[in-house]
């Protein structure tokens, strides 16, 4: 399918892995000219040798939680490729688990920096390019947390929420311009977000990854019908096509990657 974004230039933040380098793939191939962000720079390098050399891909380092390296951020692509037309969000963390009363201020105050605050900081630099020619995407990584809440991830389920919030707001305010503002929320993907989670959950458990996954499927996702992970190609295809002109009457929307996670309609 032609998603019709040959010419355009995305920005996909914390693309160096998982939903991110799977979602720059997609669109590299949909014809889009690329821009890859991560953290730090020898990660960033890794996504841009397993996506191979191509003319319409660049990357750079930057960190969201830091203003001033978003600022250079936007300059270099400025030199370098123009003005973006379409804003991927991936970047996150999980953040520190553990019940209300175990975790600290500075715990949330990490948490919803990068899950958050980082978000707002990029939209801000990157608003400009993304109102300027009558056309635009943004879209953002939520997750399933945003919408059902789990009582040992609550700065993660808030900063999530907030999310959801943020790009429907956002979608109310932009849209008659051209700019439309949509959300994806996964649930339990196969990535190195995950991967973390598992192993700690195998240790915790003395177990091998594949029963500690199957253990957590069973007693803390009991409503993923698929009863695996998913895939970050999967997640990436829906991204693709809400970047994507077939999505041009999509807006303000949340769409769930999440096998039925979320036990509600």
């Amino acid at each position: 399918m032609d998603l019709g974004i040959t010419g355009k230039a995305a920005l996909i933040t914390g693309s160096s892995s998982g939903i991110g380098l799977a979602t720059a793939k997609v669109l590299l191939e949909e014809g889009a000219t690329v821009i890859l962000t991560g953290k730090e720079d020898d990660e960033v390098k890794e996504a841009v040798n397993e996506l191979g050399e191509n003319e319409r891909l660049f990357a750079y380092a930057a960190d969201i939680t830091d203003e001033e390296e978003i600022k250079q951020l936007r300059d270099k692509i400025a030199k370098d490729v123009g003005k973006i037309d379409i804003l991927v969000h991936s970047a996150g963390i999980t953040g520190n688990q553990g019940l209300f009363h175990e975790l600290s201020v500075e715990d949330w105050q990490h948490t919803l920096d990068v899950n958050l605050i980082g978000p707002v900081r990029v939209t801000k630099e990157f608003l400009p390019d993304l109102r300027d020619g009558g056309w635009g995407r943004i879209v953002f990584i939520s997750s399933e947390n945003g919408v059902q809440p789990y009582d040992d991830e609550l700065p993660y389920d808030s900063a999530k929420a907030g999310i959801i919030a943020f790009s429907k707001g956002l979608s109310r305010t932009y849209a008659r311009e051209g700019l439309l503002v949509n959300t994806v929320s996964p649930a339990f993907i196969e990535s190195p977000m995950t991967d973390t989670m598992m192993e700690n959950r195998a240790k915790e458990l003395n177990v091998s990854i594949e029963e500690a996954v199957e253990s957590f499927l069973d007693v803390k996702r009991p409503f993923m019908e698929l009863k695996r992970r998913g895939r970050v190609e999967e997640v990436a295809s829906v991204i693709a096509f809400l970047c994507s002109d077939k999505a041009s009457f999509v807006n303000g929307s949340n769409y769930r990657v999440d096998s039925g996670s979320v036990a509600t309609i």
